[in-house]
């Protein structure tokens, strides 16, 4: 690779616009990632996405005030400068494995959201693949090679001491200007050069300069990013809190708005708890909750001409969704979970029954409960945010034929009413923290005899019958994803937890 000049560095090189995607198999590219990969040229927001779900609201906020110093440092002294300010007030006192969580589950879904497409056509038809960005690398890596089949990323290493980051960086720095160019060298070696290099900023230059064709992306108002089917792995699960991504302004709306919001999911789930069902669906309108009601429920069963209830089968989309069946029906409708915490239980205004995982147990519990009156169950056993269903477990199709399909659709327009990582007591909260969330209950016709296991169908066949129905309805996905499946992509485990209970620990999973 040539020596490096910054003083013959050209004024203008070719756009990417330019740049031949055909033919690039046996190419290695090498591409800078905000404003290059990305479409946004500012790496704040993903700076307040780990510092609000690793440090919450306060980290947040001191990012938020830190972020005038940082924009003065990055536009008027140094980039190098700027962007020390922002690893420093989003890492300092961090645990290495908290961001490395971060990393892995929440920042995809926003990363994938902003690809620059004409950076995406030419890097992705080359066969090795690199990226160099003055981004912690930590931050990036996770993203990058599994969900965009990156080969190498080469990015700042954060500086950590006893698994606890610092605020600081290592050797050599922050990747900007020459930087970027040595690091460059010292990953590919003096002879082999990257064919291509693409960049956005006159300090990508260096290292644009080394490799055999240079492009620049230009900020062209008004470039839409890629959409996310054109992925090579899509994102099926995702964690985190926040639905937006935060710029400045955003995050500081949050910050003024959590406080607010807060008292006003208290009001919201008072009203649901305490009022009579049939009035809780008025009061959710007055408080900004919208439910839609599409499509005919069965009448409620009747205990005493001996008619047993029927089982509502939902998409899981909150642990709030058979809450919102019984909004829509004006009735409590006795819900089995997998598992809720204790506060969940405590405020939740219908009757809530933990399910064990032992097939014999579990069966008998639910056939109890249909003598009792109508029952819903959630069959994928865990929530999914994206357009996706999990895989139905097939339990219920054998203990009844009387079955009634639910879809449930949601709309959050702040915060996230799910998590796999955080604590599951504030799910209910967050949900209604949003400030005018909406639920769509889509009643199905009740399944026939003759779809059921009265008629000789496997219960595979019925629980698998019912999920399609239901994507159908949804304009949903229907995939072979588990529980399991879910919080080994965002927890690193299988969503089991022991807890302690005087002497004796049971195993309770994760919903």
């Amino acid at each position: 690779m040539a020596k490096t000049d910054s003083k013959k560095f050209p004024n203008k090189f070719p756009t990417i616009q330019q740049c031949e995607s055909k033919g690039r198999q046996d190419h290695t590219v090498v591409a800078d990632m905000d404003g290059t990969l990305l479409v946004g040229r500012s790496s704040f927001p993903y700076f307040a996405l780990v510092a609000f779900e690793v440090g919450g609201i306060f980290r947040l906020l001191f990012l938020v005030l830190a972020s005038p110093l940082a924009g003065l440092l990055y536009y008027f002294i140094s980039e190098s400068a700027g962007i020390r300010v922002l690893i420093f007030a989003t890492f300092v006192g961090m645990k290495v494995s908290d961001i490395e969580s971060v990393a892995r589950a929440v920042l995809p879904k926003f990363y994938s959201s902003d690809l620059h497409p004409e950076t995406w056509r030419v890097f992705s038809s080359c066969g090795k693949r690199c990226v160099l960005t003055a981004n912690p690398r930590i931050m990036v890596e996770a993203f990058l090679k599994e969900y965009l089949g990156v080969d190498m990323v080469i990015g700042t290493e954060i500086c950590t001491y006893k698994g606890r980051a610092t605020g600081f960086v290592n050797e050599p720095e922050i990747l900007v200007g020459e930087n970027k160019a040595k690091a460059l060298q010292k990953a590919f070696g003096s002879k082999s050069a990257p064919h291509i290099g693409i960049g956005d900023r006159k300090t990508d230059f260096p290292f644009m300069n080394l490799c055999k064709e240079s492009y620049i992306v230009r900020p062209v108002p008004g470039v839409k990013p890629m959409n996310q089917d054109k992925l090579p792995k899509p994102i099926v699960f995702h964690d985190g809190r926040l639905v937006q991504k935060p710029d400045p302004l955003m995050a500081l709306l949050i910050i003024l708005w959590i406080p607010v919001g807060f008292l006003l999911a208290c009001l919201r789930i008072a009203a649901g708890a305490l009022l009579p069902m049939p009035l809780v669906y008025y009061a959710f309108w007055t408080l900004g909750v919208r439910v839609k009601v599409k499509g005919y429920p069965p009448p409620q069963a009747q205990k005493s001409t001996g008619q047993t209830g029927v089982l509502f089968i939902c998409s899981h989309r909150t642990l709030l969704d058979p809450i919102f069946l019984s909004t829509a029906l004006g009735r409590p409708i006795p819900a089995v979970t997998y598992s809720l915490s204790r506060l969940s239980e405590i405020i939740s205004p219908i009757k809530t029954v933990r399910l064990s995982r032992d097939r014999v147990t579990d069966a008998n519990m639910i056939k109890k409960l249909l003598e009792e009156g109508d029952l819903v169950i959630c069959p994928e056993g865990t929530t999914c945010r994206e357009s996706f269903l999990l895989r139905f477990s097939a339990l219920f199709a054998e203990l009844t034929d009387e079955l009634v399909p639910v879809a449930m659709s949601n709309k959050m327009s702040m915060f996230h009413g799910t998590t796999a990582r955080g604590w599951k007591g504030m799910d209910p909260f967050y949900f209604f923290m949003n400030p005018s969330p909406s639920y769509e209950v889509t009643f199905l016709n009740k399944l026939p005899y003759d779809l059921t296991c009265r008629a000789g169908k496997s219960s595979h066949d019925v629980a698998n019958y019912i999920q399609r129905t239901i994507a159908a309805t949804l304009s949903y996905e229907c995939t072979n994803f588990t529980r399991k499946d879910k919080y080994r992509a965002l927890a690193g485990n299988d969503g089991t937890v022991t807890p302690k209970n005087g002497l004796a620990q049971k195993k309770v999973m994760g919903c």
